[in-house]
């Protein structure tokens, strides 16, 4: 098994990263759970200097209410360094530890074609891209009132619309290699009238772009309680002939390879045996369990 998604999340005050000892625990903790392989996928937007290039994006729909809410999100977290994050995750992998290389790349509309050039300057071994936010509205965030409240105003069927089109173009900008919690648009149980409609699009958008899908557990702790992806759109992918990588999105120690036996089932169930690895932007299969 692999583990493809997880965070270093330092004091947003502070630049200081997590140590090798605490990435070392990481790796005792997913290979407690069958994982031996993981990826090191913070996110993007985190980063000074990716919110440097990108600029002030939400003051374009600064008439939005939830505009000024991720205005202040990003200036709270973007306070640390690509450098010291990539020098750091470079040092555990020359300890030995097993572990990539990698981002995770906050979808920026119509901006991807800024975020790739700064991006292409590091030694990553994967990129694994997700959408956020549609304009300012962080959907996924949904214990913040703003947030939330949106869902209750909006058009449930036009959400998963407008994020079918920013997955189309997180997909087609060439810029990461895996597809992050790819129906995330379910996360606060709002779920489209039909939404085999949206999965048909997003499985041809990966596709197009021959883009691994990433089967996570993290779903399981949401409102929707349910994986990413859901099965509909999971047997899609397969029927396309896509690649997949296990993730458990892990914020913390403890939530680390969570449930990758129950990832496994639902693969194999599919005839799903290999996963894909990536080095150096490079992919790879290896066996999804290991022998």
């Amino acid at each position: 098994m692999i583990d493809y998604h997880l965070h270093l999340w330092p004091h947003s005050e502070s630049s200081v990263w997590y140590k090798l000892d605490q990435i070392a625990a990481y790796c005792d903790e997913a290979a407690a759970h069958g994982v031996t392989e993981l990826a090191l996928t913070e996110h993007a937007s985190r980063f000074v200097d990716v919110l440097s290039a990108v600029g002030p994006f939400w003051l374009k729909s600064g008439h939005e209410p939830t505009s000024p809410v991720l205005a202040d999100y990003l200036d709270f977290h973007a306070r640390n360094s690509l450098e010291e994050y990539v020098t750091l995750a470079q040092r555990a992998k020359e300890e030995g530890l097993p572990v990539k290389i990698g981002l995770e790349v906050d979808y920026y509309a119509d901006q991807m074609d800024v975020v790739s050039p700064l991006l292409a300057q590091y030694p990553f071994d994967v990129l694994i891209g997700s959408v956020h936010w549609l304009g300012t509205w962080q959907f996924d965030d949904y214990d913040v009132p703003v947030h939330y409240h949106e869902w209750t105003v909006r058009d449930v069927d036009q959400c998963w619309a407008d994020y079918a089109r920013a997955f189309e173009e997180l997909c087609a900008s060439n810029s990461v290699d895996v597809l992050a919690h790819p129906d995330l648009i379910k996360v606060a149980g709002f779920i489209a009238t039909n939404p085999g409609e949206y999965w048909d699009l997003m499985a041809e958008s990966a596709a197009q772009s021959d883009l691994s899908i990433e089967c996570s557990s993290a779903g399981w702790k949401k409102p929707v309680a349910e994986q990413y992806p859901s099965e509909g759109f999971l047997d899609r992918c397969v029927s396309k002939g896509l690649t997949f990588t296990t993730a458990s999105d892990a914020h913390s120690l403890e939530r680390v390879g969570e449930r990758s036996n129950d990832l496994a089932l639902l693969l194999e169930a599919r005839g799903v045996h290999e996963v894909a690895s990536y080095e150096g932007r490079q992919r790879s299969m290896i066996p999804l369990r290991a022998s």
